[in-house]
């Protein structure tokens, strides 16, 4: 559908920026062929990425979303340059518009199309944690706010030449394109952040590591302690790793058990999460990083040590 839809909106914005001779709408034309190039980039993303771990792939092929959302602002920042480009020589140059209201007709449809497909891209891209359909939903609700712009420019330029006749406010037109371009910006911005930090392997967001951390103190006196927590994420899939210490006595069923209990909660709550856990004796050795994530009072920590 978003694929369908920027096709088809690219295409009228086009005809009429042309045939009325408005920057503005012939920058929301280039806004919305980003947009489409952006669809057919998440369509293939979102397909590829789904494809199962295989030999050269151990991890799976999630990072493929990411890529295709960097990709995808890196196209917003180019459409973007030019529009200012385009806009800026008009402004210097302003010329009349005609039949504004064709102008007027084609953002409006824009507007009321892509607010429907945003949404839908939205819940679907929330319910598989896909950043690639999120990344093209805020591409598409992006366009809605740029669409009103300059909607609302041509009808100043309309209105005024019905009310203030001796004034040119054809101006406004090349002054909303730069405000689209504005906006523009500011998505890709985010969009960059958003689908780049975790090609660089960053952490969960705090709330989800502070969630992960809670199941494992559940466990307690079970585990002792727990050290070298790290997570990752790529495309909608999560990877989470740690060390836990237990008793040195416990039996390899019992800490399997917990080791399965575990991953078990975590995946419950992250569908599509890999956890990989490591289970180790506490005998006394409380070393710096044990320490950290020592979960034994002070006393029975002194006795652990004392045993050794």
């Amino acid at each position: 559908m978003s694929v369908v839809s920027n096709a088809t909106l690219t295409i009228l914005k086009l005809i009429v920026g042309l045939f009325i001779g408005s920057v503005s709408i012939i920058s929301e034309a280039i806004h919305s062929g980003v947009d489409l190039v952006a669809a057919v980039i998440a369509l293939f993303s979102v397909k590829t990425s789904s494809i199962p771990a295989d030999a050269d792939h151990p991890f799976g092929h999630g990072k493929i979303e990411n890529i295709s959302g960097t990709i995808e602002a890196l196209l917003i920042f180019l459409a973007a340059g030019w529009i200012i480009y385009e806009a800026v020589k008009k402004l210097l140059h302003p010329e009349p518009i005609d039949t504004i209201g064709w102008g007027v007709g084609v953002m409006l449809l824009s507007a009321a199309v892509n607010i429907t497909v945003s949404r839908m891209l939205f819940q679907v891209g929330r319910e598989t944690d896909s950043i690639a359909l999120q990344a093209d939903a805020w591409h598409l609700r992006t366009d809605v706010y740029t669409s009103a712009g300059v909607m609302a420019g041509l009808a100043l330029i309309w209105m005024g030449g019905r009310l203030f006749p001796g004034i040119n406010l054809d101006w406004i037109d090349p002054a909303a394109a730069i405000g689209v371009a504005a906006l523009i910006i500011k998505a890709a911005w985010d969009l960059t952040r958003q689908a780049a930090r975790d090609l660089l392997d960053v952490n969960l967001p705090p709330e989800e590591e502070a969630w992960i951390r809670q199941r494992i103190l559940e466990h307690q006196p079970l585990i002792h302690g727990f050290h070298q927590l790290r997570t990752r994420k790529s495309g909608r899939f999560r990877f989470v790793e740690c060390h836990l210490k237990v008793d040195p006595m416990m039996s390899v069923l019992s800490s399997h058990q917990i080791t399965e209990d575990l991953a078990a909660a975590i995946e419950e709550k992250y569908p599509d999460t890999s956890v990989t856990i490591h289970v180790e004796p506490c005998d006394g050795r409380c070393e710096a990083k044990c320490v950290a994530g020592c979960l034994l009072p002070a006393a029975k920590r002194r006795e652990i040590q004392e045993g050794r």
